[in-house]
């Protein structure tokens, strides 16, 4: 933890001491809202030089309905070679349950992740699990009115699966509760957490996996760059696994660290890194090439 961390401009002025990354999405190509500019184009570089580029999000989310969110987002580069869901991990373990009734905490927007599978939705008094992608109405809601709900679960001793490990994302210039928020509650209570994404391993095992396959050979742990906005998720699951890594400033992080334009207080981000007792390697405002 002594290493200072080094402020960067462009991804370029590190890229030539990896040969793969592992980008996180929300916070790094788009804020919920629109994609970030330049975001795109440094990871399309990134894989012109050679460089194999996973996405791993801890979205909800099917692979193949982030990539549409991504189109719709106005990310249109080709700047990935995978994409890794923390929701197509989850779908992986529900298969494994079988029949099992659950109860979906979520936005129906959310269902995806369970159409076509054995288990099935069912009301919280009938449910053997809980299956949490979000709030209801993140726009609205907050995770403390989950408690008495979260409380009758625990009373049953349900396991929640958390498909989205987040306690907060960005949306535009707001930041809008996740279902971590929910399952770090009910953990609380001393409910069984099934906690799927970030900064667990078996989502990292899934991204090396595939730019493993892209590049058609195994991958050194400190070859493989990480790139994220989060401390809790991004930074702790890159360090947990041996990776170095990017943080991007303008992301949740960018009030604590007293982000004003292109310019932010290094120091502070020193001092959060410290507290939290977790280390970026590097960090810029956005990612550009």
């Amino acid at each position: 933890m002594s290493a200072r961390i080094q402020p960067i401009d462009r991804l370029s002025d590190v890229l030539d001491r990896y040969e793969a990354i592992i980008s996180d999405v929300w916070g790094v190509l788009h804020n919920g809202v629109m994609a970030t500019p330049g975001a795109q184009q440094a990871l399309a570089g990134a894989r012109r030089a050679g460089k194999p580029v996973a996405l791993l999000t801890n979205s909800p989310r099917l692979p193949h309905l982030v990539a549409e969110q991504l189109r719709d987002l106005g990310v249109v580069e080709p700047c990935y070679d995978a994409l890794v869901s923390s929701g197509g991990v989850t779908r992986e373990l529900l298969e494994k349950e079988g029949p099992k009734t659950f109860y979906h905490i979520g936005p129906a927007r959310d269902s995806g992740l369970f159409e076509g599978l054995e288990a099935r939705p069912a009301p919280l008094e009938a449910a053997e699990l809980i299956l949490c992608t979000g709030l209801f109405d993140d726009e609205t809601e907050t995770p403390d009115q989950y408690r008495s709900m979260l409380q009758s679960a625990h009373a049953r001793a349900l396991r929640l699966y958390c498909a989205n490990p987040d306690l907060i994302v960005e949306r535009g210039d707001r930041l809008i509760p996740c279902a971590g928020a929910i399952a770090d509650l009910y953990e609380k209570m001393g409910g069984s957490v099934i906690w799927v994404g970030k900064p667990k391993p078996l989502v990292y095992e899934r991204a090396r996996q595939a730019l493993e396959t892209a590049l058609g050979r195994t991958l050194a742990l400190n070859r493989v760059l990480c790139i994220g906005d989060a401390f809790r998720t991004d930074i702790a699951g890159a360090n947990a696994e041996g990776h170095d890594v990017i943080m991007t400033i303008a992301g949740i992080h960018g009030h604590q660290i007293g982000l004003s334009g292109n310019n932010y207080d290094l120091a502070r981000l020193e001092q959060f890194a410290a507290e939290t007792r977790l280390r970026p390697t590097y960090c810029m405002v956005s990612l550009v090439d």
